[in-house]
């Protein structure tokens, strides 16, 4: 069987959508599956590499439906799966109007494109009902999360005991191109509560490594600052916190059992966000451009980070609801559906 995977990376498209894919196609060709990603990865070398050292080919996004089709048609594709908030309807129906199986994944909104299968990995996204297409099945909630392998092998055979810790390691990242400049502003939040920390900062780009490198940590404060890494999920199961944008990434740290503090960046993380931190599965930090321009916010968030670095209870408490929430299955789960399709 061949699948091709349509789905995009960029600068502010972000590398979401990317990674998600990469965990379907890592189970898909596990089993034996060929996986063709037809994608326009905005020029990121980090996307590429994703693809590139998986061994999963790599062909330019077709521009129209009926270069999609042909691209189709060429590759042998029996399935197609489409994973973009950018991609016309029009696109899905004509794969399917080839006598191909869709699969779409989205977040809540269908936006009216017609799939065989949908996928909306997303917390409490099996309480929706929306209209499908005559036939067409819908996978939802956190069963479905799509997660790469490098997280689900680290994932601890029962939730993690938080270690009792003078310095508490913390990893700060916010995808894989950081659009809004959310590192800087965490990282200023971290120093502004006083504690002592050990914090691993991301940064996307090297405009984003000089303004953190300006930065100075306080008494017993260190800041280490590094590239985007294929290394990220070990670096977050050796922590004892995360900090993070409130997107995909969300699923992988909760995987983990891993005390995380997320903040929204953008508005589709909201309902995320929302619904994550009054579950207990994270703690809250706000709204980013808040998290810049409100000193109320801000405070509130260094109080927030303040409480997680000095009570071990606090970050167990949110260990232990992370890891019940997400068994890392939701790959295999996925793949049963499209492959039985």
């Amino acid at each position: 069987m061949k699948v091709g995977i349509r789905c995009d990376a960029g600068a502010r498209t972000g590398v979401g959508h990317l990674v998600r894919c990469v965990a379907l196609a890592e189970e898909l060709t596990t089993r034996g599956v060929t996986v063709h990603f037809l994608s326009d990865l905005g020029g990121l070398e980090w996307a590429a590499q994703q693809l590139l050292t998986r061994g999963l080919p790599w062909h330019p996004a077709p521009y129209d439906a009926v270069g999609l089709v042909a691209a189709a048609d060429r590759l042998e594709l029996d399935a197609v799966v489409v994973d973009s908030y950018e991609l016309p309807p029009a696109h899905a129906a004509a794969l399917r109007a080839s006598g191909r199986t869709v699969m779409a994944i989205v977040d809540g909104d269908l936006r009216g494109l017609p799939a065989d299968v949908y996928v909306d990995q997303n917390l409490d996204a099996d309480l929706a009902a929306p209209d499908l297409p005559a036939g067409a099945i819908r996978l939802a909630g956190l069963d479905y999360a799509l997660l790469r392998q490098a997280v689900t092998r680290l994932r601890p055979p029962s939730p993690p005991v938080p270690r009792v810790v003078a310095a508490p390691r913390v990893v700060a990242f916010f995808g894989g191109t950081d659009a809004y400049r959310a590192a800087p502003v965490v990282a200023r939040l971290l120093i502004r509560t006083g504690m002592e920390c050990t914090a691993t900062v991301v940064a996307a780009n090297p405009e984003l490594r000089a303004e953190l490198l300006a930065l100075e940590p306080g008494a017993g404060q260190r800041l280490e600052i590094i590239e985007p890494t294929d290394d990220l999920p070990k670096l977050l199961a050796d922590a004892d916190l995360a900090i993070s944008a409130s997107g995909t990434s969300t699923w992988e740290l909760l995987c983990l059992g891993l005390p995380a503090a997320l903040v929204w960046v953008v508005d589709n993380q909201i309902i995320g966000y929302g619904r994550t931190t009054a579950r207990g599965l994270a703690a809250g930090l706000g709204h980013l451009p808040a998290l810049r321009e409100s000193t109320r916010d801000a405070a509130a968030a260094v109080d927030v980070l303040r409480k997680l670095l000095v009570s071990p209870s606090a970050r167990a408490a949110l260990a232990a609801e992370a890891w019940a929430a997400v068994d890392g299955q939701g790959c295999s789960r996925v793949a049963d559906t499209l492959l039985n399709r």
